[in-house]
Formats: structure tokens, sequence, C-alpha cells
């Protein structure tokens, strides 16, 4: 929609990546370095900034040293697309990030100070009050970079590469310094909010999954053994995937206290519930396999309101299900529910499997 009014704060979704092995390559491809953040979509209007989420909640509040300095250098009639990351002296921290993410000012303030956040653009969405989304991506990228030409720290341009041998070469060194992969898009690609229009390559293969349950430990009910967890389909059905176990005792007695306000009284309204009245058949792919159900609850596994966030690593999906247990990587709160779906281990295929799938091999 080039050369319409920008959209309104809030409705606006970010352009989203699918997941694959390799890097691709051709003709046609520009390569940037993942940065591993907050996706957060900048408005400069009305003199002042804001910062909006992947899931179109409002920033501001979390990082405002960073709004002052957005504020201050950006033009009015700007929106920018990127991502907000804290560095510190081993690289990007995630975690001092996450800490950001709290509802007393004055924490926030203290962390302002001690952890400074910046924000890293990578596209341009609007320009002088109008929506540019329509233009092709190289176009954006020579805006952008005229834009923030003089733009000062904590303002960054991530940087961008045409050639295939770079992005590899990012790929490895960049890893060093906390980033994610390497994200490549297509060069007469237009902005398309909400869409897998963008292909990423990471050093692991990652899911964002919703955590729905767990079980208890075999010691007793002081301990989690396992999560279980799931991805929605484009219906918004919640299937479960697997479980991840990967946790200190220490950790699987915290988790009891830190899920204990998930748990529902009743099995009503959650996702799997199905599951009680299920057939033999059908409870093989429920997540306590030879559970009794009694009074809405389990005695294998117990349910969770489906709102919190995780990410884990896996080597294998089999049949929809991770083959293997996953392992937990990190919470992620800035990633709502419904966002876990199965479109994002989607993989490119590597060129040579492509062409025994024609059959011109």
């Amino acid at each position: 929609m080039t050369g319409a009014p920008l959209p309104a704060f809030g409705s606006l979704a970010p352009m989203l990546a699918s997941t694959a092995l390799t890097v691709p390559a051709g003709a046609g491809w520009l390569y940037e370095p993942k940065w591993d953040g907050f996706r957060a979509i900048v408005f400069r209007a009305g003199g002042a900034a804001r910062l909006q989420s992947r899931d179109a909640k409002q920033l501001d509040r979390y990082f405002p040293e960073l709004v002052q300095v957005l504020a201050r250098c950006l033009p009015d009639g700007c929106v920018l697309d990127g991502e907000i990351v804290v560095a510190s002296g081993d690289g990007l921290n995630f975690d001092a990030l996450q800490q950001r993410i709290h509802p007393a000012v004055s924490r926030i303030e203290r962390l302002a100070r001690e952890t400074p956040a910046s924000f890293v653009a990578f596209d341009l969405i609007g320009l002088d009050g109008m929506d540019i989304s329509g233009l092709p991506q190289d176009e954006r990228r020579m805006l952008l970079q005229a834009l923030l030409l003089d733009a000062p720290p904590p303002i960054h341009l991530t940087p961008m590469t045409t050639s295939h041998a770079e992005a590899i070469k990012w790929l490895g060194s960049f890893e060093g310094a906390g980033l994610d992969g390497v994200v490549a898009k297509a060069a007469d690609g237009p902005y398309r909010p909400g869409e897998r229009a963008m292909i990423k390559i990471k050093h692991v293969r990652t899911a964002d999954c919703v955590v729905a349950g767990f079980r208890w430990h075999k010691r007793g009910q002081d301990a989690i053994a396992s999560l279980l967890l799931g991805l929605y389909d484009d219906a918004r059905v919640l299937h479960h995937v697997g479980s991840t176990s990967a946790f200190s005792m220490t950790e699987r007695r915290a988790l009891v206290q830190e899920l204990a306000p998930l748990r529902p009284p009743t099995l009503e309204g959650h996702p799997w519930a199905r599951w009680a009245e299920a057939g033999s058949d059908a409870k093989r792919r429920m997540p306590g396999a030879q559970s009794r159900w009694s009074g809405g609850k389990d005695l294998s596994w117990q349910a969770l309101r489906p709102e919190r966030v995780c990410e884990v690593r896996y080597d294998h999906l089999q049949a929809r299900r991770f083959r293997h247990a996953a392992i937990f990587l990190r919470w992620r709160f800035d990633k709502p529910p419904l966002a876990c779906r199965f479109d994002q281990l989607e993989v490119v295929a590597p060129y040579e499997l492509a062409r025994v799938f024609r059959g011109d091999c």
C-alpha cells in the first residue's frame, strides 16, 4: 500500500520468518544478521516515539531511555522495524533484556541506567507520513540507510550484504557475539505484515512452544519432571508435540511455585480437555498416556492454562511431534502463545533435494 497513510499504532503486525537449514543462494537475496532481542516496531509521530511489540503491545514504559533517543533523533512520520537488544562486554545479553519487563518503575529506571537498551533497525515501513511497505526490500533498505545516516548510538543500522559467501561467514563468526544466525530477504519483496516472508537460518534448530501442562517428578509433588509442549495449527487447535525435561533438581522444585498460578481448578476450557473422554487410540496421543481422570484432575499430569511460552531446542520432528525430548532454552515472555505455530518449523529444502522432487535429477 505504498503512498497510503501510515497504519495506526498497535495495528501493524511485523513481517515474520520461516526456518531453513542452510543459507539460500542465488541472485536476488539480501542477507542480514539475526539479532537476539525483542522484536519492535517504532512509530515516530507528533514529536514522540512509541514502541510496539510483535503482538501489538506497548513497550515504551520498559525502555524509557530508548524512547527518548528515538524521539530526538528520528524524523516525524517514519515507522521502523527492528530489534531491541541489550549489549554487554560479552555480546548480546538476552537475560538482561528480559529483566526489563517488570511492573516496578523504580526497577526499570535502575536497569535503564545499568543495562541500557539499543535499537537495531532492519526495515523501513513508513516515511514522511506515508506507508512505503509496497516498495521492494532493496529500495526500502536504501531509504533506511539514508534515514539513519547520522543516527547516534543506541540507534544502529543492521549490516546487510548481497554476498552468499559473506552470509556464510557471518553465520559462524557472529555467533560469538551472541547473535542468532542469518536472515535472508528477497530483494524485490514488499513488506508483508504478519506473513512468513523472510528466511531465518539459526545455529541450532529451535521452536517456541506453549507450555500447557507438566508431569510430577517420580519423587513426589514437590518437583516437576517435565513440561508438556504444544503448537497451534492453522485452525488454532493446540497439539501436544512433546516435552522438555532439562532441569536441575533445584529448578524442578522452583517450577512448582512458579507455575502454580497457572494451574486451573478443572479442565473446563483447557485445549486438551477432550482427552478425558477419548478412547484408547486417542489416549496414546495425550500427554499422560496411562493417566486416569478424577474430578477434573489427572493423576499422571497436571494441566496448565496455555499462557506461557518457552523456547526449546530439538533434533527431529516426526509426525508433527518432537522425536526426542526437547531441551529447554529459556522462557519467552515476549511471545504470545498463539504465535507458537507449526509454520515456524517450515524449512527450505536444499537445491539437490528439490531437483529430486521435480524428477529432473
